[in-house]
C-alpha cells in the first residue's frame, strides 16, 4: 500500500480569509490517497466549496495532557538526556525547576487560563472566539465534531481507537493493532515517557480541575460519543458511566499510556501563540 504522509510541527491558525482558502487549496491538491497530519485548528472546507476531507483525531484527559506538557517542556523524555535543553534552551532554572504545586496554587500563567484552554480551540475552528474559554467555543467544538469528524477517540482507550480505525479506514490502518501490540512498538514507546512527571497534591488537582471545566465538558462529551460509536460498531466500552467524576477524586494516579510521539513538543507558531494538538485529515 502506498500512502503519502505529511507530518510537521507547525501550528496553523488562519484568521484571515485568504489564508484559510490558500491552506485548503494546498491540501486539496495533494496527490491522493494521503494522510495529512498537522497542528491545525478546524477548517470547514465546504464553506468555501472545496471537498471536505475525512477528519479524525485523538484527545486525552485534559489534566494528564497538561501534566505531560509541563514536565516534558522542562525535562524531556527518555530518548535523550539533553533533548529538553534543545527544545527549551532559553528556559531559566527558576522556571525549569518550578514546583508544579506552586505554579497551580499561585496562579502562574502556565497553570491558568487561557493557557489551560487547549483542546477545545482545535475543534472549535479559526474564529478568534474559539480561543476564549467559554460555552460558545465548547458548543461550537461539539457541533463540529458531530458534523465533520468521522472519529474522535480518547487516548485512555487507545487500542479501541485503533480497532475502530481499522474498521472505518482499512486502507490506511490495516494491521494497526498488530503493530501497536508488537514488542518493537512498546520498546520505542517506553522511551517517550516524560521524565520526572509526578502528580500534584490533591488540593492543586482540584484547583486545576475547576480551571479546566470547559476542557472537561468537551472531553466528557467526546468520551460519550466515542463509547456510542463503539456500541454501534459492536465494541464494548471499558466504562459506561454517564456521570464523569475526575479520576483524581477516586485515585491520585491518572493512568494513561504516554503517546508514542509526544504531543507536547515545542512548535513554530503561525499568526497566534498557541500550542499543539494533532489533527488528521484523510483523503481517499
Amino acid at each position: 500500500m502506498f500512502m503519502n504522509s505529511y507530518v510537521t510541527c507547525v501550528l496553523i491558525i488562519c484568521v484571515d480569509f485568504f489564508c484559510q482558502v490558500d491552506l485548503m487549496r494546498n491540501i486539496s491538491t495533494i496527490p491522493q490517497p494521503f494522510l495529512y497530519t498537522r497542528h491545525v485548528h478546524f477548517l470547514n472546507f465546504t464553506r468555501f466549496r472545496i471537498e471536505q476531507p475525512v477528519y479524525i483525531n485523538i484527545i486525552r484527559d485534559p489534566i494528564n495532557r497538561f501534566l505531560s506538557n509541563y514536565f516534558f517542556r522542562r525535562f524531556g523524555d527518555w530518548r535523550g538526556e539533553q533533548n529538553h535543553l534543545i527544545r527549551t534552551p532559553q528556559m531559566k532554572d527558576d522556571e525549569r525547576y518550578l514546583d508544579i504545586n506552586v505554579c497551580i496554587m499561585e496562579n502562574y500563567p502556565e497553570c491558568s487560563n487561557p493557557r489551560l484552554f487547549y483542546i477545545v480551540p482545535y475543534f472549535c475552528g479559526q474564529h478568534p472566539q474559539c480561543r476564549e474559554p467559554g460555552v460558545w467555543a465548547v458548543e461550537r467544538a461539539k457541533q463540529n465534531v458531530i458534523e465533520n469528524f468521522l472519529l474522535v477517540g480518547i487516548l485512555e482507550e487507545l487500542e479501541d481507537v485503533l480497532l475502530l480505525l481499522e474498521r472505518l479506514l482499512p486502507h490506511y490502518f490495516s494491521d494497526v493493532v498488530t503493530i501497536y501490540k508488537s514488542p518493537a512498538f512498546w520498546k520505542m514507546g517506553n522511551l517517550t515517557g516524560t521524565v520526572k512527571k509526578h502528580m500534584p497534591t490533591i488540593e492543586a488537582l482540584q484547583v486545576l480541575y475547576q480551571r479546566m471545566k470547559y476542557e472537561y465538558d468537551f472531553y466528557n462529551f467526546i468520551r460519550d460519543q466515542f463509547h456510542l460509536t463503539k456500541k454501534k460498531i459492536g465494541l464494548k466500552s471499558a466504562s459506561q458511566n454517564s456521570v464523569h467524576e475526575p479520576d483524581f477524586l477516586r485515585e491520585l494516579a491518572l493512568r494513561t499510556h504516554e503517546p508514542l510521539e509526544e504531543e507536547e513538543e515545542e512548535e513554530e507558531e503561525e499568526d497566534v501563540g498557541q500550542e499543539d494538538s494533532n489533527i488528521w485529515l484523510v483523503q481517499q
